[in-house]
């Protein structure tokens, strides 16, 4: 694992490939040139060639067409190789400002009495909201997993259900 003191890598990169290798080698998978792949990706000549030289870090979107010209995709993954989905939008989850609830947090449509974290103040109690206390929030991530991998934790003991303790 690199330390914060090593020395920045020589080239822009997206994981272990340095984005200049990543296009030369979309390019080499799909037996293009640097025009056609430019024509194919809708970008200058010259934007394929400082990418792969390492002279120019293309924006996501540029480095999206670049590989799509290949036929190829950007993806994220996790540290097991599992593709992440993007977020869905929903319209009905926006607070009374018509901003998004915090994406780091579960949403808890139509909360029950205890569920929402200013019911202790008395206030009137919204059509959806989130936990706020991330020690509950693990507890529901731990209790799920439990419930939908049987057969990985069959030997532990159920996680405390947080809706008996909250």
């Amino acid at each position: 694992m690199p330390s914060a003191l090593d020395p920045p890598p020589p080239q822009p990169s997206v994981g272990q490939y340095p984005v200049s290798g990543l296009v030369r080698r979309a390019r080499r998978i799909a037996g293009l040139g640097q025009r056609q792949m430019a024509r194919f990706a809708k970008v200058a000549p010259s934007t394929v060639g400082k990418v792969e030289a390492g002279r120019m870090t293309p924006s996501i979107a540029v480095l999206e067409r670049l590989l799509g010209a290949a036929g190829l995709f950007l993806a994220v993954v996790d540290q097991d190789g599992r593709v992440i989905q993007p977020m869905r939008d929903w319209d009905e989850t926006f607070d009374g400002a018509g901003r998004r609830y915090p994406s780091h947090l579960s949403t808890i449509l139509d909360p029950e009495p205890g569920e929402w974290w200013a019911d202790i103040y008395g206030l009137a109690r919204p059509p959806e909201t989130f936990h706020r206390s991330h020690v509950v929030r693990e507890m529901q991530r731990r209790r799920s997993q439990w419930e939908v991998r049987v057969a990985k934790h069959r030997h532990l003991p159920p996680p405390p259900n947080t809706r008996e303790q909250y």
